[in-house]
C-alpha cells in the first residue's frame, strides 16, 4: 500500500519534472534517457538548482524583490533545504522532491552549502578574478555533479579509485556545462547584470576577444574530455543521459567557437533542434549497450 508521504514525494517529484523541461530543453532531452532508477532523483536535484539560479538571476527583482529580498529569499531557500534532509519533508515541494533524493542517495550539507555560497555571489555584481572564478564554479556546478553521481552510485558498487575518477569527471563535466554557458550568456551577463566570470589568468579584465574565447574554449574541450573518459565508468543506465548532455554541450561550443567575439555579446548561440535531434540519434546508436 502507498503511504501518505510516499504519495507526496511522487507529487513532489513530479513537480520538480516540470522544471526541467520548462526551462532547458538540453538538460531536459538528456534526462529522458536516464534509467527509471535514476530519472527522477536527477530532476529533482535540477529543480531545485533552477529555483535558486531564479533568485539571484533577476526573476525576484522583476517581482520587485529588493537585493536585501533577495538574500533573504535565497538564505531562506538555503534553510528549507537543510531542514528537509534532516526531517525529511518540506510543505515546498521542489525542496522536499530535493531532499528526498538527498536523503535516498547520501548526501547533505557539503554539497548544498558550497552551492548556496556560490548563488550568492551572483547577488553582488562583479568581475571574478581566477580564484574566485574556480570557487564560483565548485559550488554552482561541479557540487551538482557529484550530487547526481551519488545518485547514479546509489546501491552499485564501485572501487574507490573507481569512484574518485568518476568524482573527477563529474566536476569537469559541470565546469564545462557552466563554463559554455558563460560564453554563450556573456553578453547578457555584463550588461543586464554587470557580471564578468571568464578571467583569464595573466590577463587584465576585459571583454571578451578571440584570444579570450580560445582559451576559454579549450578549458571547456579539455573538461568534456575528461568527462567523457569517465563515462564507461558509470552504471550502464547512466551512460546514454550523461553522453547525451555532453554532446549536446560540445556541439554548443563548437557554435560559439564559430561565432565572433564581438557577435556573442548580442547574439545568444544555440544549437538547432534539428542538430540537437540528430546528436540524440548518435549517442543512442553509439551507446545501445
Amino acid at each position: 500500500m502507498t503511504s501518505a508521504l510516499d504519495l507526496y514525494t511522487r507529487t513532489a517529484e513530479k513537480s520538480a519534472a516540470e522544471v526541467i523541461f520548462a526551462y532547458s530543453s538540453s538538460f531536459g532531452a538528456a534526462s529522458r534517457l536516464l534509467g527509471r532508477r535514476t530519472v527522477k532523483p536527477v530532476r529533482s536535484i535540477y529543480a531545485l538548482v533552477r529555483v535558486a539560479d531564479e533568485i539571484v538571476d533577476g526573476v525576484a527583482a522583476v517581482a520587485g524583490l529588493s537585493l536585501e529580498q533577495q538574500h533573504a529569499a535565497l538564505d531562506g531557500l538555503e534553510a528549507q533545504t537543510l531542514e528537509a534532509i534532516d526531517a525529511g519533508f518540506s510543505t515546498n515541494l521542489v525542496v522536499h522532491a530535493f531532499a528526498a533524493t538527498a536523503r535516498r542517495c547520501g548526501f547533505g550539507a557539503e554539497l548544498v552549502v558550497p552551492f548556496f555560497a556560490s548563488m550568492r555571489m551572483d547577488l553582488e555584481p562583479r568581475s571574478l578574478d581566477v580564484e574566485e572564478q574556480r570557487r564560483y564554479v565548485y559550488g554552482s556546478a561541479e557540487v551538482v555533479g557529484l550530487m547526481c553521481v551519488r545518485v547514479f552510485l546509489t546501491g552499485v558498487s564501485r572501487t574507490a579509485e573507481e569512484r574518485e575518477r568518476i568524482d573527477a569527471a563529474a566536476c569537469a563535466l559541470g565546469a564545462a556545462f557552466q563554463n559554455v554557458n558563460f560564453l554563450r550568456d556573456v553578453g547578457d551577463d555584463a550588461d543586464r547584470l554587470g557580471r564578468d566570470y571568464l578571467p583569464v589568468e595573466g590577463l587584465e579584465p576585459g571583454p571578451l576577444d578571440e584570444r579570450r574565447k580560445r582559451i576559454w574554449l579549450d578549458r571547456i574541450r579539455a573538461d568534456l574530455a575528461t568527462a567523457d573518459a569517465g563515462i564507461p565508468l558509470l552504471p550502464r543506465d547512466c551512460r546514454r543521459g550523461v553522453a547525451l548532455a555532453s554532446a549536446l554541450f560540445s556541439a554548443l561550443a563548437d557554435r560559439i567557437a564559430a561565432t565572433p567575439a564581438e557577435q556573442l555579446r548580442s547574439t545568444r548561440v544555440r544549437v538547432p533542434s534539428a542538430e540537437k535531434a540528430r546528436i540524440a540519434a548518435r549517442v543512442l546508436l553509439e551507446r545501445r549497450s
